[in-house]
This record gives C-alpha cells, structure tokens and sequence, in this order.
C-alpha cells in the first residue's frame, strides 16, 4: 500500500461566518465545511492538518482603532483561531471523523499543546488534526502557521482554500477586467512580484522547504475533495 501523503489545509476564519454578522461562527457554515473535509478525508489517501485564522472574530483593524498594542491584539487573534479550531473539530467529529485540535498557547482543558512528535502520531493514525494559537508568537500570521508546520510535519503541500477567490492573478480580477490568472507560478515570482497569495514570511518559508502551494476557491461544492485528490484547479505555486 502507497504512504498516504501529508497535506495542510489553510481556512479563513472568515469562510467559518455566516452572512449575519452576529454569527461569527455560523453552525451550518461550519458543518458544511466539515463534509467538505471529511469528502477528502474519505479518499483514504491522505493524512489532514488544518490550520484556521481567527479573522472572524477579532481582526487586527479592531485593534488599531481601540490603540491596543501589537503583541496584546495578536495574542486576541491567537486565541479566536482556537475557538474557530474547536467549533471545527466538534463538526468533524459529529461527522465521525477522529479529529484532535493542538494549541501553541496553554489551554490544556480544552485542547492537546501542540508537540511535533505527537502531532505526526496523531496524523499516522488517521486523526485529523486542527492547529490552533498560529505560531504562539506575536507579529506572526496563521499563513505562516501554515508554512512552519507543514514544514515541521513534512507536509510538501499547503491547500489555500480561498473564501471566494479561485486562483492567482496579476492583480485583483473583481477591480481589471484584463487581470491575468495564473496557472502556475514560482515562489521566487510570487515574492517579487508581490502578489498578496500569503504573506512574505510564509511564502519565504516554503520556498526555503520546496512546499507547494495551490490556492483555491473553497466556496464551489466539493472543491476540497477536487483539489486533494489531484485535480488542477486554481493555481500551484512551486
């Protein structure tokens, strides 16, 4: 039997929200986005990390507009990706789909502290497993989360479901008509370019650790499942 291959998948916390804005975290969003995930997990072929910002709850505009401090609002940030990756971890699991959720921050009531080692094991036996509290550190995006521990687990692919976006392009396509999609694209490119897939501390990170890239749009039914198993959608970024 082939190895099954080890995978990252980058969520907005935003694709968690419904459209009322007091549903930061929408049930039937969620639920939908876990038999999204559970479809790819069913292939039998894969091993699933899950990395999920915390933009739904707490940005970092809201920060800058009450003054707080930098390392204050980005720990605020931390903690709403861990009731994001809880809220998801329930969903699975409903779902029957073993699933544990590791933190980088200390909350060892409600989740597993996130340890290389035991984060491989989890993943070997079939769990899926949620990394909540991006790197434990300030200053630091969950796009970088993304790229640390893919490379930390030997994950060579990030799956970038994007909340409405369907692949890379020149510019922004929703303001130029004449924006150019790219099928693929380097990382060199992408960091020279300046091209807004992630930012450049994540994007340096997988060049630097040959991890690919494919940005998706996460919005069209089963294209989780699609992009899992193989088939070209959006963009790969090499």
């Amino acid at each position: 039997m082939a190895p099954k291959k080890r995978i990252i998948l980058k969520l907005s916390g935003e694709a968690l929200s419904g459209q009322d804005s007091m549903k930061p975290i929408d049930p039937l969003r969620v639920q939908a986005i876990a038999r999204e995930i559970k479809d790819a997990y069913d292939l039998g072929t894969l091993e699933i990390g899950i990395i999920v910002g915390g933009g739904n709850i707490w940005r970092g505009k809201i920060a800058s507009e009450m003054g707080m401090e930098r390392s204050s609002a980005d720990y605020m940030g931390m903690i709403a990706t861990i009731m994001n990756a809880l809220a998801l971890q329930n969903a699975l699991e409903a779902l029957g789909v073993e699933t544990r959720t590791m933190t980088s921050l200390n909350v060892s009531q409600v989740a597993e502290p996130y340890i290389r080692r035991k984060a491989i094991s989890n993943l070997e036996k079939g769990r899926i497993v949620i990394f909540g509290g991006g790197t434990g550190n300030p200053y630091f995006s969950t796009d970088t989360t993304s790229a640390l521990r893919a490379a930390e687990i030997g994950a060579k692919v990030i799956l970038m479901a994007k909340n409405g976006t369907d692949a890379v392009y020149d510019k922004d396509p929703q303001k130029h008509d004449d924006a150019l999609k790219y099928e693929t694209i380097t990382h060199h490119e992408v960091l020279e370019k300046h091209l807004e897939v992630m930012d450049s501390t994540a994007a340096a990170l997988c060049k630097d650790n040959n991890i690919q890239i494919i940005v998706f749009d996460m919005n069209v039914k089963g294209n989780i499942k699609r992009v899992a198993s193989g088939e070209k959608i959006g963009t790969l970024i090499y």
